[in-house]
């Protein structure tokens, strides 16, 4: 038998599709028993989990954390370290907002750098799609790109070298060559044409205030741009992700695609499944975001998709910026951005399983699973031997409230302060070493390494939905 270098004892333990009581050994950084009474020998570490529950550690695929160059919005470490406190265990980091933006391999080498021993927990990156980048696709997934990003609507931002918005040309021209790199495309679905005209007409009539920034960006700005690109991905054959939809009318859509077999998959965020409109007048700058947080029909109506297995992931858009930036009496000239990475697990937790009584695999496989799958991510996403040790101990016995001075980020700003939760998290690890106790806090350093992914595009959505069943 393997020898065990950690056993955790006794807890309750999230699988792919059920919990059960069990002991979780660990040799190395891998999984590698699962069954009730491990015994070890005089090294073997011990942990008594009872009355515990270990999760996966979570898989956050949608994160700005602006290095090279804005490492003063968000860095590796400081995003990193929120992100260990909060249970995620693995990310991949958007092209944006670098300077210079990852779309080119030049940039990619000055982030890979700019990441190493930094990060406390493991991460894999995004490649950009741009006007006149096609060429520069190859060379990024050839170094590892997880996928490509590309915005619908103007992502914003000044100076020669910005992420720019991806015309028709650009989308269906740089779908044919991702689809030619088995990689994934994953888009920010607004129609442009639709909300520059909405917040033009608004701000020329003086209406600058947070109701105002919602109303113009509706949610049939999410449904046009996202029924375009479905079409687009149609015709090209290329493997599509939704980032943050925030309507269950774009994720019909989605739905309906994938039954027709296309290749494609939905995320949200929790701001969405947690924060309404409401909540933007009553918390201001620090709750605004796009596509806006939208009413709370639309909102209950994200809860029933989840359940039905229309959502396949659940990832943060952790979008940080300097608080001067948030700070401006016209509300279209704020920053759009919402800090929640290091709540992501524990808002779930509380308004999922315990307030919607959502199942806890359900929660495992849209936080860790789908998107560690979804981008090929082959030792991520699930507790199951020869997994990499990635795991979250939660204690429901011990509730918490979330203060300023808890919060891990660059600059402490979230719309989740000052809310409690009925549970904490006591201990995280990742690849068998524990990056986070309660206790203890933070490791002593950053052990972060940088991941792979070997997508199969083809493979990951078909028959999803069954596969969402109440434990």
């Amino acid at each position: 038998m393997t020898r065990l270098d950690t056993i955790i004892r006794g807890a309750r333990v999230v699988l792919r599709d059920s919990i059960e009581e069990l002991d979780i050994g660990i040799t190395g950084e891998k999984i590698t028993a699962l069954s009730s009474q491990l015994v070890g020998d005089a090294g073997t570490e011990i942990i008594e989990a009872k009355g515990l529950t270990v999760m996966p550690g979570a898989v956050d695929i949608h994160v700005h954390f602006n290095e090279p160059g804005l490492a003063s919005w968000e860095g590796f470490k400081s995003g990193s370290a929120s992100l260990a406190a909060g249970g995620i265990t693995t990310y991949v980091d958007m092209p944006l907002n670098g300077v210079p933006p990852t779309i080119r391999p030049d940039a990619w080498d000055l982030k890979i750098k700019a990441a190493e021993g930094q990060s406390y927990v493991d991460y894999a990156f995004w490649g950009g799609l741009v006007p006149g980048n096609q060429a520069e696709l190859g060379p990024l997934a050839d170094r590892g790109a997880a996928g490509f990003k590309a915005f619908m609507s103007e992502p914003g931002g000044e100076g020669e070298d910005i992420f720019a918005r991806a015309d028709d040309d650009t989308l269906l021209n740089g779908m044919q060559e991702i689809a030619k790199l088995n990689r994934i495309l994953a888009l920010h679905a607004e129609d442009e044409a639709m909300v520059a005209e909405l917040g033009a007409r608004s701000m020329a009539a003086g209406r600058i205030g947070p109701i105002d920034y919602v109303q113009s960006r509706p949610a049939e700005a999410e449904v046009s741009a996202v029924s375009r690109a479905l079409e687009y991905g149609e015709q090209t054959g290329c493997a599509l992700h939704f980032v943050h939809i925030s309507s269950r009318d774009a994720l019909d859509l989605i739905a309906e695609a994938k039954q027709r077999g296309q290749d494609v998959t939905s995320e949200t965020c929790p701001h969405y499944l947690t924060l309404t409109d409401e909540d933007v007048v009553r918390l201001g700058a620090v709750a605004k975001c796009a596509p806006p947080l939208r009413s709370q029909a639309e909102q209950d109506q994200l809860w029933d998709a989840l359940e039905a297995g229309l959502i396949d992931i659940i990832a943060s858009d952790h979008s940080p910026c300097p608080p001067s930036m948030k700070q401006s009496d016209n509300f279209f000239e704020i920053w759009g951005g919402i800090s929640g990475a290091q709540s992501t697990l524990l808002l779930m937790l509380e308004e999922g399983h315990l307030q919607r009584n959502i199942a806890l695999p359900l929660l495992g496989r849209v936080l860790a699973l789908e998107p560690a799958r979804r981008l090929g991510l082959e030792s991520k996403g699930e507790i199951a031997i020869g997994k990499d040790a990635d795991l979250v101990l939660i204690d429901w016995e011990k509730s918490t409230t979330l203060n300023t001075n808890d919060l891990l980020y660059t600059h402490k700003q979230s719309p989740y302060v000052g809310r409690t939760f009925s549970s904490s998290i006591a201990d995280v690890f990742c690849r068998g070493g524990r990056v986070y106790s309660s206790t203890t806090g933070l490791s002593a350093e950053p052990n972060g390494r940088f991941v792979h992914a070997n997508p199969s595009v083809q493979s990951v959505v078909k028959g999803m939905e069954g596969e969402y069943d109440r434990l």
